[in-house]
């Protein structure tokens, strides 16, 4: 890798930077020469190379995670008078979407620890209306798969999993992404695999893979030429098109690759930050692989060096939202929140994310270490 030439004083590092290579290029205007926009062949191509990875029968590609997390609680049914069991410590999306579908989202603790889902709290909220779990595979976290198989025999409730940040984690020999009812990705920017935006279900579930394909193409089970369509059901347009998915597909033709580097840029920094005073690191579930989609701290005073560390030009960001402290979550008759919070309080406190991506040097992890020991003494 070249080695920079700007100045500390000068020196910007994003929190991320996406891949993108002439491969990805070539792919992209592959598609625009071809005249076919919409969704089609590439789309496809991508949505069995990411089951392949996963280990997942099937594949639906979405154009976002929420919409795929939508999609998916309507395929198991789930509507009005259900519950749906959510972690408070997570992007807003993962309780809203149980809303829009018309059910209520019960919110519970996290892990101080690992920011997961607390499955005791979990199995605690449950009630003869809880029809689901959304737990959420955070930062690239797996979860704890096998805990969640109990709950799931024993309750006999769905589990859906918000693998939003987590493609390419595993855990207990299974990848993210094949070991619940089904699990739904991202590919905004910030993932390390993206296509701008853009979505992906893995189930292997055949009948709940089926109905989702029909349900994104406007309830569309069958086209023939003498015939014309045939529409079994309503549905709705939630193609992801062949020109994002070829910028998508180009980048899982390097997963391994891009997995493999994020992995051991997050062991370089855990050597960097070692014995750091007031810094602390998340714990990776037992018996887990995490995919770093976030490389995340625990320290005190994390906004004012979030602040310091941004005015000497690193990106450093919040790891992502308490629902309980949002309006949005607060009208008991919409969300009911399940016990106290202080594992998820506490991350809302003091996590942060420090920048992660594919061509950062060990001297751009240097300065952040550096910048972030600094910011900690001044705070």
């Amino acid at each position: 890798m070249t080695p920079r030439t700007d100045t500390p004083a000068t020196r910007r590092i994003p929190l991320i930077r996406p891949t993108i290579d002439d491969a990805v290029k070539q792919r992209v205007l592959a598609v625009l020469d071809s005249g076919f926009l919409t969704e089609g062949a590439v789309t496809r191509d991508f949505e069995r190379a990411v089951g392949r990875f996963v280990g997942a029968q099937h594949a639906i590609a979405v154009p976002s995670c929420t919409v795929g997390l939508e999609i998916a609680l309507r395929a198991f049914g789930i509507g009005p008078g259900d519950e749906v069991i959510v972690p408070d410590y997570t992007y807003p999306a993962t309780a809203s979407v149980v809303s829009i579908v018309g059910a209520l989202p019960v919110v519970v603790d996290v892990d101080p620890e690992t920011m997961l889902i607390d499955c005791d709290a979990l199995e605690a909220a449950i009630t003869p209306r809880t029809r689901a779990a959304l737990p959420v595979s955070l930062f690239g976290n797996p979860l704890d798969y096998g805990r969640l198989d109990d709950i799931r025999a024993r309750h006999g409730v769905r589990m859906i999993e918000d693998a939003a940040c987590s493609l390419g984690a595993a855990q207990g020999g299974r990848r993210t992404g094949s070991a619940c009812d089904a699990a739904v990705f991202s590919f905004h920017p910030r993932k390390f695999i993206t296509t701008g935006e853009g979505g992906m279900v893995t189930t292997s579930n055949p009948e709940m893979a089926a109905w989702m394909d029909a349900y994104k193409h406007f309830g569309l089970t069958a086209a023939t030429p003498r015939e014309g369509a045939t529409f079994a059901s309503m549905g709705t347009n939630a193609k992801l098109s062949d020109i994002l998915s070829a910028v998508g597909l180009a980048q899982m033709d390097r997963v391994d690759e891009l997995l493999a580097r994020r992995r051991a840029l997050a062991a370089r920094y855990v050597e960097l930050l070692d014995g750091m005073p007031g810094v602390a690191l998340p714990r990776t579930t037992p018996g887990g692989t995490h995919s770093y989609q976030t490389f995340c701290v625990f320290i005190e005073r994390r906004d004012q060096v979030m602040a310091t560390m941004r005015a000497q030009g690193v990106e450093a960001q919040i790891g992502t939202y308490a629902l309980h402290r949002q309006p949005a979550f607060g009208n008991p008759a919409t969300c009911r929140l399940s016990g106290p919070m202080p594992g998820s309080s506490r991350a809302a406190d003091r996590c942060l994310a420090l920048p992660l991506f594919h061509d950062m040097t060990d001297d751009d992890q240097r300065h952040v270490a550096r910048t972030l020991a600094a910011a900690m003494r001044t705070a």
